[in-house]
């Protein structure tokens, strides 16, 4: 890790024009950093024109931007320039504004709110296989999604948001896209009139619609549902003031995001990797019906399958802080306004941390693996003081919502069907994926 002395900026691909660096980063990302990695090393550079990005693949360099000098950075560009969407919610505010919003949402999130939300989870997961039959073909990340969406809403909100999870999906799904195209995101500003930016436009009013009529309804309704918008709703800062409308839209969405899209991708690449290894979904159905006896799972139930799935296919597949102090990394000097990005899709597949990274192999887990790893070879939701204020939550609805459809059905992949991961702000099924239901006795 360490660098060459005198060394001012790390190796790495030779500058390129703007345009023909972004075309390759956009094409496959995923693919593009791995190959950084392993032509590399630990610690390599960008340029694209005068920007220049640092990216790290050691845990040890990865702590040390998101704890121990995470007073040295901000978000990076790219979630800056989808300010569009979030505003200034949880994931892109930053300094005393990000400290206070995190500190009044930090209460609903506590283990005790989210068991009680456990109950909530399986029904409305029963509720969403109600209709489904053996032989029947689904696209079952669509169905997670429509799942998530529902639970978020009436857990986070205490909202019955089926009539618009359609349409809150679909908004979703178009604005998602939209972000990652990483090029236009930054060159190009939400004010100039492109058709991607006329779409983003309309998606959003079509989101806000929604989030506006949540909010006024519960500011007319009951002042405490125990739910994370009953105490947004409530919290006041030491002077008195509250959140407006406008805040509580900016934290809604992030929350929207962040409550349905982690859990529903999450669960998505799970079933994909069960369908592929039918003697590790067997072990699950045993566990499944020896374990847990027909109670619902707790947090402290979470099994191998989904650590495992989240390691392989971390829905936040990609990190980036820019810097705003002067320091360094590795020996490198680190000036104001350099970027810093690491991807936990690359440094989940290392080798040096992982046996025959690849393979879908939960068993790994069984003896103790994650204590014996650096804190940060392993971190699907981040770390640090910025980690996701959600992580629990999402971890607690994946264990759920696998129990609950897990022993009811088993599904086999659609043939011709191509699965590929689109390395978006999340990383989900470009095309969805398509599977035959098979229920279960």
């Amino acid at each position: 890790m360490s660098a060459t002395s005198g060394a001012k900026f790390p190796p790495g691909p030779p500058p390129n024009l703007i345009r023909s660096l972004f075309g390759a980063m956009q094409q496959n990302p995923l693919d593009y950093f791995t190959a950084m990695a392993q032509k590399f090393g630990d610690v390599s550079g960008m340029r694209i024109g005068n920007f220049r990005s640092f990216f790290i693949n050691h845990p040890d360099l990865i702590e040390e931007v998101l704890v121990k000098n995470t007073r040295f950075y901000h978000k990076g560009r790219i979630l800056q320039a989808n300010k569009f969407l979030f505003g200034e919610g949880l994931l892109t505010s930053e300094g005393d504004f990000w400290l206070r919003q995190r500190r009044l949402s930090q209460p609903a999130f506590h283990r005790a709110r989210i068991n009680a939300f456990a109950r909530t989870m399986a029904e409305y997961a029963e509720q969403g296989i109600a209709t489904w039959h053996g032989g029947e073909t689904r696209d079952i990340h669509e169905e997670m999604m429509q799942l998530a969406l529902r639970i978020v809403g009436k857990t986070l909100f205490d909202a019955d948001v089926t009539q618009d999870a359609k349409e809150v999906g679909e908004t979703l799904d178009i604005l998602l896209r939209i972000a990652a195209n990483f090029g236009r995101t930054i060159l190009v500003p939400l004010w100039v009139p492109t058709p991607r930016n006329i779409r983003a436009k309309l998606g959003i009013r079509r989101l806000e619609k929604v989030i506006y009529r949540i909010i006024a309804q519960r500011r007319a309704g009951p002042s405490d549902t125990g739910d994370l918008l009953s105490i947004l709703l409530q919290a006041q800062d030491e002077d008195g003031t509250r959140m407006n409308d406008r805040q509580l839209r900016d934290e809604t969405i992030t929350l929207f995001l962040a409550g349905h899209e982690t859990t529903a991708n999450t669960l998505s690449w799970t079933w994909w990797l069960l369908a592929q290894h039918p003697a590790i979904e067997r072990k699950l159905h045993e566990e499944l019906e020896g374990v847990l006896g027909g109670r619902l799972p707790t947090l402290e139930d979470l099994n191998l399958v989904l650590t495992e799935s989240l390691r392989l296919y971390p829905t936040a597949w990609g990190m980036a802080r820019l810097a705003i102090e002067k320091h360094e990394i590795a020996g490198y000097p680190v000036h104001v306004g350099n970027g810093v990005a690491f991807a936990q899709w690359v440094v989940h597949r290392d080798a040096r941390w992982f046996d025959a990274p690849t393979e879908f192999r939960p068993e790994r887990w069984e003896s103790g693996l994650a204590k014996q790893l650096p804190r940060f070879a392993y971190f699907p939701f981040g770390g640090g003081p910025r980690q996701c204020i959600g992580n629990t939550f999402a971890l607690m609805e994946a264990s759920i919502v696998l129990a609950t459809i897990g022993q009811k059905f088993r599904f086999t992949l659609e043939p011709g069907h191509p699965v590929t991961p689109l390395a978006s702000i999340t990383l989900r099924p470009r095309d969805g994926i398509r599977v035959r239901l098979e229920a279960r006795r």
